[in-house]
């Protein structure tokens, strides 16, 4: 989840389940924060699944006396007021089990659902209330980020489909273009910093 400042105030970002476009930027500088999964449903004050696949303005969520607030410190040091108010709700105790990163151990839902004492439906009903979805999609959305993060290393993607669970390259090429709306190829390509990977996917 995002909390993005542009030139006529703030709008959210919920969690994903498929690329999203927006011509936001254009012509203009944006600010924003990314919340860590599980972080931001306490920091907007409202369930994840509500903002899943929306964008909304901050206005819907909090009073506009808040929202002023944010705004004036911001007016100055965007980042910073952004940061500031980040770091105040991380902080907070969280009383959600960190499924993110069991599931990016490896463990299965049920696996998970069976060390936290809790049937798989209560798994997923107290995912979709932190992270926007349930624990399938969650461990889908986490394994892509890692397949991007090596490429952007400069591993091989063949080796990377195989090392993060796809069934092959293809698979992989698949859950990417899903989830971005572009190839790994050109995520690399894209990235500052990023060793140019020449395999396609």
């Amino acid at each position: 989840m995002d909390l993005i400042r542009h030139a006529d105030g703030f709008l959210v970002a919920g969690p994903d389940t498929r690329s999203q476009y927006s011509d936001l930027a254009t012509g203009q500088s944006l600010t924003a924060v990314r919340f860590a999964p599980g972080v931001g449903p306490r920091f907007f004050g409202i369930d994840a699944c509500e903002l899943t696949d929306r964008r909304v303005p901050l206005d819907d969520l909090w009073p506009s006396r808040r929202v002023r607030a944010l705004a004036g410190r911001a007016e100055h040091d965007p980042v910073g007021a952004l940061v500031d108010a980040a770091r105040a709700t991380t902080h907070e105790q969280d009383p959600m089990p960190d499924l993110a990163r069991a599931l990016s151990s490896g463990r299965s839902v049920s696996e998970l659902a069976s060390a936290l004492g809790w049937s798989d439906r209560t798994l997923r009903r107290r995912s979709t209330r932190a992270y926007g979805y349930g624990p399938k999609m969650l461990s889908r959305v986490l394994r892509f980020r890692r397949a991007v993060a090596r490429a952007r290393a400069g591993d091989a993607f063949a080796r990377i489909a195989a090392d993060c669970g796809y069934s092959d390259q293809a698979h992989l090429a698949r859950e990417v273009r899903m989830f971005s709306g572009a190839t790994l190829g050109a995520l690399v390509r894209g990235h500052p910093g990023s060793a140019e990977n020449r395999s396609t996917a």
